[in-house]
C-alpha cells in the first residue's frame, strides 16, 4: 500500500508539470475557469479545529502547491470550527470575492449541498475534499478511500486480538454523524468487526469528532462492561486519544485502540504502547491533488475522475496502517515525521528501542 501512495505522488508530480506548462488559456468545462488568471482567487474551506491536521498540514501544503502552479493566485483560507452555518457564510464570502474555484471539506455533508448549488449557479466549480457531499454532486471529489480506512484499522485490530487469543467484545467509536466520510469509515469498520466473532458491545457517533465527547462516552462503557472490553475501534486519532484517556482515568489497563490520521500525538501513543494503530495518509498527496484539480478548473478544464462516488468524478488514494512494527519505516524513514518532533521527553526511550533517530 505504501507503494501505491508513492506511485500516487509520482502521478501527481507528472500532472503538476503538465498543469504548469499549460498556461492560463481557457478551455471548455465547468465554470469559473478561463479568462485572465492573474491574481485569481481560490477558496480553501476547512471544517474544524478538533483535528490539528487542517492548520498544520492541509492549509500550508495546499497553499504551497497553488503558489507553484500560479504564483500570483491568492488562496482564501477559512476554518469553520465545526459550525456549518459559519462555513456557509465563509463560502458566500468567497463567492462574493470572485473566487474561480472552491475546495471544501464540509462540516456537515448534507448542509454543504446548498453551498454546491450556490457555487454552481455562479459557474464556480466545487471540489469536495476529504469528506464527500452525497446529496448534490460536487464537480470533483478528492480523498483517501474512507471506507477502506475503516476496514483497514478494524481488521488490523481484529487480527491482533485473534493473535493474542483475546476473549470479549469491542467498542466502536465512530466519527461525526453529520460527516459523510465518517459514515464511510463506519461502514468499513463494520465490514471487519461484524464477521470477526467478537461481540460489538456498543458503538457511538461522536458529535463533531470531539475527543472529549468520545472520552465521556467510553467512560460510561467502561463502567458498564468493565473487563469485557478487549479492544476499541476509534475512527480517528482524536477519538482514539479520548478513548485512551477514559481508560487511564478509570485506572484500568488500556486495551488495543485504533486511530486514523497519523497525528504526532498518535505516533507518540503508539511508541509508548498506548495506541495500537493509526492510518498514514500523507496529507501532501491529497492537498496537492486538490490544488492540481482546482487549477485545472480555474483554467477552464474539466479533469476526469479515476473513480465515481456519489455521482461525482473522484480520485481516492489508498493509505497505510501503522503499528509499532512498521512505524519507523512508514512515518520516519519516509520523512513524513521527524524524530525531533516526536521523540521528546517520556517518548525518547521508546523511540530508542524502535531505532527511531
Amino acid at each position: 500500500m505504501r507503494t501505491t501512495a508513492l506511485a500516487a505522488v509520482a502521478v501527481l508530480a507528472g500532472s503538476a508539470l503538465a498543469a504548469c506548462g499549460s498556461g492560463s488559456t481557457a478551455g471548455g468545462g465547468t465554470g469559473g475557469g478561463g479568462g485572465d488568471l492573474e491574481n485569481a482567487k481560490v477558496a480553501f474551506l476547512m471544517p474544524d479545529l478538533a483535528s490539528t491536521r487542517y492548520e498544520l498540514q492541509d492549509r500550508p501544503l495546499f497553499e504551497a502547491r497553488m503558489k507553484q502552479l500560479c504564483p500570483s493566485c491568492q488562496v482564501i483560507y477559512q476554518n469553520a470550527d465545526s459550525d456549518a452555518a459559519k462555513q456557509q457564510q465563509q463560502a458566500n464570502s468567497a463567492l462574493a470575492q470572485g473566487v474561480k474555484a472552491i475546495v471544501i471539506d464540509p462540516v456537515d455533508s448534507a448542509a454543504a449541498a446548498t453551498i454546491v448549488k450556490t457555487a454552481q449557479s455562479q459557474q464556480v466549480p466545487i471540489i469536495a475534499y476529504d469528506r464527500p457531499i452525497p446529496a448534490t454532486p460536487a464537480d470533483y471529489y478528492i480523498s483517501f478511500d474512507n471506507e477502506k480506512i475503516g476496514q483497514m484499522i478494524a481488521q488490523s485490530l481484529v487480527d491482533h486480538l485473534k493473535a493474542e487469543n483475546a476473549e470479549g467484545g469491542i467498542l466502536q467509536v465512530n466519527g461525526s454523524p453529520t460527516d459523510a466520510a465518517a459514515g464511510l469509515i463506519k461502514k468499513g469498520i463494520h465490514s471487519a468487526v461484524d464477521p470477526s466473532g467478537f461481540e460489538l458491545l456498543a458503538e457511538y457517533d461522536t458529535p463533531d469528532w470531539q475527543p472529549e465527547k468520545a472520552q465521556t462516552w467510553v467512560s460510561g462503557q467502561i463502567t458498564q462492561f468493565k473487563d469485557r472490553i478487549v479492544g476499541v475501534v476509534a475512527a480517528n486519532d482524536g477519538t482514539g486519544g479520548g478513548t485512551i484517556a477514559a481508560f487511564k482515568a478509570a485506572g484500568v489497563d488500556v486495551p488495543p485502540v485504533t486511530g486514523n490520521d497519523a497525528e504526532v500525538a498518535a505516533a507518540q501513543r503508539i511508541i509508548a504502547g498506548d495506541q495500537y494503530n493509526t492510518i498514514s495518509k500523507p496529507i501532501k498527496i491529497v492537498a496537492e491533488a486538490a490544488a492540481n484539480v482546482a487549477w485545472d478548473f480555474m483554467q477552464g478544464k474539466k479533469p476526469a475522475g479515476k473513480a465515481t462516488l456519489y455521482d461525482t468524478p473522484s480520485e481516492l488514494f489508498v493509505p497505510t496502517v501503522v503499528t509499532k512494527e512498521n512505524i519507523k519505516e512508514v512515518l520516519f524513514d519516509s520523512g513524513i515525521m521527524k524524530a525531533a518532533d516526536v521523540c521528546t521527553g517520556e517518548y525518547a526511550t521508546g523511540c530508542d528501542e524502535l531505532g527511531i533517530k
